[in-house]
């Protein structure tokens, strides 16, 4: 009887156990980004869960490449993660598709959520519609550069006050064949130019240029002044020959400041920890003035919930606690990224990151800032675009006939996504 009652009693606790488990609601959060970001995401589901014991969150991170392939499956097959990580500017194909919860109820249901997040990072997400997603941290470029390279050539540091014809001179001086072979191994400067956002954006920006018009469905990098932009990259780079070719960058790795190559480099916070772990004493300062003023880029990374969610409310929560101030100061932790609540920026939690840099630098990049640009058919122009750009950096082409079929090419892409 004893044995019976004990058994049955375990059946019990088993039965009920599970029944526990199977009633607490599991969403899915998926991410790119390496394993040690995915970590500090699963410390950050787990603070969550512990203040919402009935939700587990499962945690799936992947590489840039993988996580979009993946997600595109998974989407095309009806089961998307219950939340996902999205980059802002190709928010708005994933929105205009109808696969993204809305989630301007809950905005409205409780309003004083928004409070406290730089409005900046909140612009790329707003629709006539209301938001179908909300900016997780976000990204601003600033000027890093190695004081041991201009110690050693006897330049005086770059300074806030830096203008681009000053950021040209330095650069020249610290372009250095240090092993007298005839060769240069050293640069003044480094940067990727695939892409808007390191570099040929703020530097169009800084010249009185725009860079496109997807409501009228113009590629505008070949105006006078975006015009006159160009021409100073082309002329740091194959007039002064201070900045590696790529081919000449290969040799030493894909970035010229972590491969100990260049002195100065264009980049945002994402770098900051693979710089620190790499030992290189670096500063930062604001991004070098213009003739039309000072610009930089600032992008997000957001959060956006499926439409097809089994589970919304679950979700928002989720998204509402992560992007919280407890939840903006684990986010710190990743160091990657800079939080979007002014609370969490002026703490410790960011400005005492382990990092020996200004990290409020980054932050106040904010004040010149413009918006990179987020439009319907975004990943298809911008590529587009940079494929013809990458022929302004050749010594047989012509800046002007690399503009032009820059901008054929973009609005043939923008008129492919109207």
């Amino acid at each position: 009887m004893k044995l019976v009652t004990t058994t049955g009693l375990a059946l019990l606790m088993a039965v009920g156990a599970a029944g526990s488990a199977f009633a607490q609601t599991e969403i899915t959060f998926s991410l790119w980004g390496s394993p040690q970001e995915g970590e500090v995401w699963q410390e950050i589901a787990s603070a969550f869960e512990a203040e919402h014991p009935d939700i587990a969150v499962n945690v799936e991170v992947a590489d840039w490449d993988g996580y979009w392939e993946k997600l595109r499956v998974q989407v095309a097959g009806g089961t998307p993660p219950d939340v996902f990580a999205m980059d802002a500017p190709l928010y708005p194909d994933w929105q205009s598709r109808g696969v993204l919860l809305n989630l301007q109820p809950y905005l409205d249901a409780d309003p004083e959520m928004l409070d406290g997040i730089y409005p900046t990072t909140l612009e790329a997400y707003k629709t006539d519609e209301g938001m179908f997603g909300l900016p997780r941290d976000f990204q601003t470029i600033v000027l890093f550069y190695n004081k041991d390279m201009f110690d050693a050539a006897g330049v005086e540091y770059p300074t806030s006050e830096w203008t681009w014809q000053d950021f040209r001179d330095a650069a020249a001086e610290l372009t250095i064949d240090k092993d007298g072979d005839g060769t240069t191994d050293q640069w003044g400067a480094w940067a990727e130019v695939y892409d808007m956002e390191p570099l040929w954006g703020p530097v169009v920006w800084s010249h009185g240029g725009e860079i496109v018009d997807p409501e009228a469905g113009e590629t505008l990098i070949d105006s006078p002044e975006a015009m006159e932009g160009f021409e100073f990259i082309r002329s740091v780079w194959l007039d002064d020959k201070s900045m590696p070719t790529s081919e000449q960058l290969s040799q030493y790795g894909w970035d010229g400041l972590l491969s100990g190559v260049a002195a100065m480099g264009f980049s945002g916070h994402w770098s900051v920890p693979e710089y620190s772990q790499a030992g290189l004493n670096l500063g930062v300062v604001p991004m070098p003035e213009g003739p039309a003023g000072r610009k930089t880029m600032v992008n997000s990374a957001g959060f956006v919930v499926s439409a097809s969610t089994p589970n919304p409310d679950a979700a928002w929560e989720f998204v509402k606690y992560a992007t919280s101030e407890a939840g903006q100061t684990e986010l710190a932790k990743i160091g990657l990224a800079i939080p979007i609540r002014e609370s969490v920026t002026s703490s410790d939690a960011y400005l005492g990151q382990e990092a020996d840099i200004d990290h409020q630098v980054f932050v106040d990049a904010l004040e010149y800032a413009n918006v990179k640009p987020s439009f319907k058919g975004y990943e298809e122009w911008s590529g587009a675009v940079g494929d013809a750009l990458s022929l302004a950096w050749s010594e047989g082409v012509p800046l002007e006939d690399a503009l032009a079929e820059a901008v054929d090419y973009g609005n043939d892409a923008l008129a492919a996504n109207r």
